[in-house]
């Protein structure tokens, strides 16, 4: 199973119409299941600087098959991933606002979205993964 460029784009295009209605110009980007860019967009005024944090939110949920938020629970103090947004080279997101896409329960992508405070990224994000299933 694969994620098809159609798919994708209509993950973006759901993710952009919640982002509009709650008037918060994001960054939105869907990777395949290599953690690889398939579509993104940046709304207009959306921060520059969120550009690869989405597409980064995106490969950290595809790599660990997890939401970012759920991998940032697991990485505080004390926990058992602590210190893992240092791998990668730095490309790990351990905030909210990346999650795994999947076809029948199968890995297939992740959407990544950044720009406005994180619990509009999430927000913005599974308004996404809702137009996915």
């Amino acid at each position: 199973m694969e994620l098809t460029l159609e798919e994708a784009k209509k993950v973006v295009a759901g993710a952009e119409a919640k982002a509009a209605e709650i008037g918060v110009p994001m960054n939105i980007a869907v990777v395949d299941v290599g953690g690889n860019s398939m579509a993104s967009e940046r709304m207009d005024k959306a921060w520059l600087g969120s550009i690869n944090i989405a597409i980064n939110k995106g490969f950290t949920a595809v790599a660990f098959n997890m939401t970012t938020e759920d991998l940032g629970k697991a990485s505080q103090p004390e926990q058992s991933l602590f210190g893992i947004h240092a791998s990668n080279d730095g490309r790990l997101i351990i905030f909210g606002g990346g999650i795994p896409l999947r076809k029948n329960g199968v890995l297939v992508g992740a959407i990544g979205v950044s720009g406005g405070a994180v619990p509009e990224d999430i927000e913005v994000a599974e308004a996404g993964v809702k137009d996915f299933k």
